[in-house]
């Protein structure tokens, strides 16, 4: 239930702390905490306080990004220290000044995701004077001291991520004694605990385990911003107990749902005929926007895109994805901060916890799959300024790439029990833990899609992440065909409710509906308890309060055309083969891959996951149809096959001396697309002045799959690939050539690695592979 007041009859159990010691001291805390001094708690920020130092009770806080939230856990923090919990009328007031620190109420542990927001955070307690730490990867040896200091009450707040909660040292060793003695426990985020939010994170899972073994009465406060209303029972429930149908939350849980209302974004959706027109628009959308701001994209390839055009263009910006090094992060989120650089192409790596209070704008290339995340990344606008604009780019290719993260779900049941079966036979021989490196040799799943898998079934009981890896825990477990089914109908409601946010006032309005609005239309998506029938917010441009720039001219388009339209993305050799292949009785591949074995550096004509050219590249590999290279795509392929000729023309091509070497081409053979490899290689041939010389055959009649694990895509293509079909000539020119290796496209590089393998152990001086698409 949301509390808005003193107007309302649930407000407070104890109307008589209103202008109680209690409250007084707490907002002496704030008024410290933001410098502000005539900084005043807002009523729900106050209802969330009483509740955990006076009722020592749990409270969820569901409230827009800038509303406060860390506040309540900071100043709750600052009076439990103090010894206000539990205080009532008539008692006296604590003197902390006379206090044992060592003997006070323990620290506050905060669950928080991010080590950018960690670092935010403990920037704002210091200027407090609370004393916060954090423990994560980077400080594992000075948990120990960290650990002290907690104990004799030299730290007041211990900010720690989710995944620290089964690091088996820091949940066998160090947690038991903080859970023990902790005065509150936070969790940031919250809606990270539930299947059904849009950034569910098995991590969190385990913090239900954590509060089921807190000491009675330990206060516990759960925060987010984006839930909406089955979202937030849920996380209630996972609390301790639902609220009641009623909307009213029971003695254990008390739930305080805020509007969602944001004044200060100005709403807008453009939609423009391609990916070039829309980097032109926004190109010339950032000349003109007062601030700085983020622009979002899709994926990493889309960022540095778009990155790409809007540097060339003038703009200072740069990209941020989960491949920008950590300390790169730290330096670029300081640089939009200060004002120097206009922009952040990010992808959602840019996140939870990053606080730039008057950030401008943010645009979207790319539609979010859900109006929950979208809401989201844009309240991170306008927080601190009375005006923030944000607009939305969607494009074409939105619904492939939604379709391709909803596929990285919960594995099938046949694919978990190949898991569960592989460390049940490990814990029965007392072989020990299994890494998930050796795991990947007992199932066809990916790295990402297993470990993610482990963490599930690691929360459910059925595995356990020790020292080493992962054991059985040898109980019972049921796969919830139910439950996974659910997950994904809500994935794929959120999907056609983003839809209907970018047509939005395309159809005239019904005359029950009234007019468009796209923050009432927002809010009524995040079931905002708050929003009155027929309500407009006035700002967006729907409502005529934003006015965004009509299409670019030509001139400007075919500039952005000409970055997208870009060929050659670097193929760099792989240098390691898979641990445990010996598993799957191929122990040959172990270790290293020798100088000798590996791959040159090649080109792709351009990544699946980007703009321009990967869009009719996505739809090629999708149709697994066999023909010749689509017209559009043959001046890519030869602009990507001239770069590739500069590289060769290197008279030192991976340590070896390959001036006088001739270029011969070799292709690898294609069950689903023989007409198109051959092609390709003929093309790739004439152009570089190379001589066609053979195939890498392929043993078998069934396609290879590439949607495996990194182990058993190794292991099926080293089984197959083969050049045994190769005359002794064949070969004798072999041993007289530097290789251009055709094919159609690139996964996991595990075919392109062991082809290279098998020709420069049959003498290739170098091999530089060459295919169409990058995944």
């Amino acid at each position: 239930m949301t509390i808005t007041g003193p107007g309302d009859p649930e407000y407070s159990e104890h109307s008589d702390l209103l202008d109680s010691p209690v409250r007084e001291r707490a907002e002496a805390v704030l008024r410290t905490l933001v410098g502000r001094n005539e900084a005043r708690l807002r009523e729900d920020q106050w209802r969330a306080i009483e509740a955990l130092v006076v009722d020592r009770r749990r409270a969820l806080v569901v409230q827009r990004t800038g509303w406060g939230k860390s506040a309540v856990y900071f100043v709750a923090t600052v009076l439990l220290r103090e010894g206000w919990g539990g205080w009532r009328p008539g008692a006296p007031r604590p003197c902390p000044e006379a206090q044992d620190r060592s003997e006070s109420v323990g620290a506050s542990v905060i669950i928080s995701p991010l080590l950018a927001l960690m670092r935010d955070q403990v920037a704002a307690a210091e200027r407090a004077g609370i004393r916060a730490v954090t423990m994560n990867s980077a400080n594992v040896t000075q948990w120990e001291e960290i650990e002290t200091r907690i104990r004799i009450g030299e730290v007041d707040v211990l900010l720690v991520s989710p995944e620290r909660l089964n690091n088996p040292v820091f949940r066998d060793e160090v947690l038991p004694h903080l859970a023990d003695n902790a005065g509150l426990v936070v969790i940031d985020e919250a809606h990270c605990i539930s299947d059904w939010g849009h950034d569910f994170r098995p991590d969190y899972r385990r913090i239900r385990t954590l509060l089921a073994e807190l000491p009675p009465r330990t206060p516990v406060l759960a925060t987010t911003a984006t839930a909406n209303a089955r979202v937030s029972a849920d996380v209630a429930e996972q609390l301790g107990a639902a609220p009641s149908p009623a909307g009213v939350a029971d003695s254990q849980v008390l739930v305080l749902r805020g509007a969602l209302e944001r004044r200060s974004l100005h709403l807008g959706v453009r939609i423009l005929p391609d990916a070039a027109t829309r980097l032109a628009w926004l190109a010339a959308y950032l000349r003109r926007v007062p601030g700085s701001g983020i622009v979002y994209c899709l994926t990493v390839s889309a960022a540095l895109e778009v990155a790409e055009h809007l540097s060339a263009s003038g703009a200072e910006v740069a990209a941020y994805t989960g491949q920008t090094d950590a300390a790169e992060r730290e330096r670029l989120e300081e640089d939009l901060k200060a004002d120097r650089v206009k922009a952040l192409v990010a992808t959602s790596a840019l996140g939870m916890g990053f606080d730039k209070p008057d950030l401008g704008f943010v645009v979207h290339v790319g539609a979010p799959s859900s109006p929950v995340s979208y809401y989201q990344q844009v309240g991170r606008a306008g927080r601190g300024v009375e005006r923030a604009e944000v607009v939305l780019l969607p494009g074409n290719e939105d619904r492939a790439i939604w379709e391709w993260f909803g596929s990285q779900g919960f594995p099938p049941e046949d694919q978990v029990r190949e898991v569960l079966a592989g460390l049940d036979k490990q814990r029965e021989t007392g072989a020990g833990p299994m890494s998930t490196a050796a795991l990947e040799t007992v199932t066809s799943l990916r790295r990402t899609r297993l470990e993610s898998m482990l963490k599930v079934l690691d929360v459910d009981g059925a595995v356990r992440r020790v020292r080493g890896g992962w054991e059985s825990t040898g109980l019972p477990w049921s796969y919830d065909t139910e439950r996974y089914a659910r997950v994904d109908a809500a994935r794929r409601t959120e999907q056609e409710a983003m839809v209907a946010y970018e047509r939005l006032g395309s159809a005239p309005a019904s005359a029950d509906a009234g007019p468009p609005c796209r923050m009432a239309f927002l809010r009524s998506v995040l079931d905002d308890p708050h929003l009155q029938r027929g309500w407009r917010c006035g700002a967006c441009d729907l409502c005529g309060g934003l006015d965004l720039p009509d299409a670019p001219d030509e001139q400007h388009v075919g500039a952005a055309r000409q970055v997208l339209e870009r060929a050659g993305v670097e193929l760099r050799a792989r240098r390691q083969w898979p641990t445990g292949m010996e598993r799957l009785g191929l122990s040959r591949f172990k270790g290293r891959i020798g100088a000798g074995r590996q791959a040159a550096t090649g080109l792709a004509v351009s990544r699946l996951d980007g703009l321009g050219a990967s869009t009719a590249l996505r739809e090629l590999v999708a149709s697994d149809e066999d023909g010749e290279v689509p017209g559009t795509l043959r001046p890519l392929v030869l602009q990507a096959v001239d770069r590739l000729s500069e590289i060769i023309g290197d008279r030192r091509t991976g340590g070896v001396e390959t001036g006088e070497k001739q270029i011969s081409v070799v292709i690898v053979d294609s069950r689903t697309r023989p007409g198109l490899v051959r092609q390709l290689g003929r093309a790739v041939a004439a152009r570089i002045g190379g001589k066609p010389l053979g195939v890498v055959g392929i043993s078998g009649q069934d396609p290879t799959r590439h949607d495996v694990g990194s182990a058993f895509r190794l292991a099926e293509v080293a089984r197959r690939l083969t050049l045994q079909t190769w005359s002794a000539q064949m070969l004798e020119e072999l041993r007289a050539s530097v290789v251009v290796l055709v094919d159609d496209w690139s996964d996991s590089g595990w075919t392109l690695t062991v082809a290279a393998s098998l020709l420069r152990e049959a003498g290739a001086a170098a091999v530089h592979p060459f295919v169409l698409a990058q995944r």
